[in-house]
């Protein structure tokens, strides 16, 4: 089993060297090898996504990935700016189901923005389309008959996009609560309307799951008003990129939630996928040892679960954050006073 580890830019590198920490003290014979991807990579290789770094992703049964952005590059050409490494894996590597669930840890209720009995209902997964949408669509800048300015990007979807990320969210909604909620917008946008009847015909393969269908402004709301509500969560690019995010804040702090973005491309031990915290590379504390690993850490317990069918050793590393939590140690964004490597020391002794 191999493991390629992208810590990327910013503190990218402190938080994934805890997770590494974690993977190594479970003993499970797995290989790792570390590349530059982002901001690094481009001072380093002319390049966000350099060849080599691409070559050992695709000899990797998974891949740990830290986060990009660096405000040096911000000036830089789109194509070269770090955030398209992660892009490029998606594109380069067919990743085109993003799993993020959220859920409220015991004890961390009162860190939600939310009233703490609401809070502590929150148990859901998002599964986000990574490959369609806005994001790679058709986009420019173009001038108008009047002469002005415009910019332009296209949104769409095919059926066959819509489908293989239908059926990943009603095989998850199996193994959970058997519910799932697609949005979408489709009282405006045929892309939606598209998304909505594909939903319906695949939905025929699943009849044990309750399907219900919700427009992307009233789920925003929802998600506010009573979150406890949703069990499975499906929808497209743009609306998953903001819902997803709104989710994590629900719960009280990004520094916690874990995500995974999955293919079609089966592995010896399961699917391959790429395994990443949700927050961002926070330059602005990067290199001081403040940031909370616990969110990479729950990343690599996914990798473990879904690339490696690992799943007793995942269920060990959740269980070992759920105790520290426990105990109270908790980092900046939560309130506390524990730094980067304290955190994971205590996670390797609960272990």
């Amino acid at each position: 089993m191999k493991i390629a580890v992208l810590p990327g830019d910013g503190i990218g590198p402190e938080v994934t060297r805890e997770a590494v920490r974690v993977i190594e003290a479970l003993d499970l014979g797995i290989a790792m090898e570390e590349a530059l991807v982002g901001g690094c990579a481009y001072k380093a290789k002319g390049h966000p996504l350099p060849p080599e770094t691409l070559d050992l992703a695709r000899a990797s049964d998974a891949i740990l990935f830290g986060a990009v952005g660096d405000p040096d590059c911000d000036a830089l050409e789109r194509h070269l700016r770090p955030e398209q490494a992660i892009l490029g894996l998606r594109k380069e590597l067919t990743l085109f189901a993003n799993l993020r669930p959220a859920k409220v840890f015991a004890g961390l209720e009162s860190h939600s923005a939310l009233r703490p009995e609401v809070a502590g209902a929150i148990d859901l997964l998002i599964v986000r389309e990574l490959n369609g949408d806005v994001y790679f669509g058709e986009k420019g800048f173009r001038q108008t008959a009047n002469g002005e300015r415009q910019g332009y990007d296209i949104m769409s979807y095919s059926e066959s996009e819509v489908r293989r990320i239908a059926h990943v969210a009603f095989r998850a909604a199996m193994g959970r609560g058997k519910r799932l909620c697609s949005v979408d917008k489709a009282n405006v946008l045929e892309t939606s309307q598209l998304w909505r009847d594909v939903i319906v015909e695949v939905a025929k393969d699943y009849p044990e799951v309750e399907l219900e269908h919700m427009y992307v402004d009233n789920a925003a709301m929802q998600l506010v008003r009573a979150p406890g509500k949703f069990d499975v969560v499906v929808t497209g690019n743009l609306f998953g990129d903001i819902l997803s995010d709104q989710a994590s804040m629900c719960v009280g702090s990004i520094g916690l939630l874990a995500s995974a973005s999955l293919g079609e491309r089966q592995t010896a031990h399961g699917t391959f996928g790429l395994y990443e915290p949700i927050h961002g590379s926070a330059p602005d504390i990067a290199g001081q040892g403040l940031a909370n690993p616990m969110a990479t850490i729950l990343s690599a317990a996914m990798l473990l679960r879904h690339s490696l069918g690992l799943a007793q050793a995942a269920d060990r590393i959740e269980a070992a954050v759920a105790a520290t939590l426990a105990d109270g140690v908790l980092g900046r964004d939560l309130g506390g006073t524990a730094g980067t490597a304290e955190i994971g020391d205590a996670v390797l002794a609960k272990l």
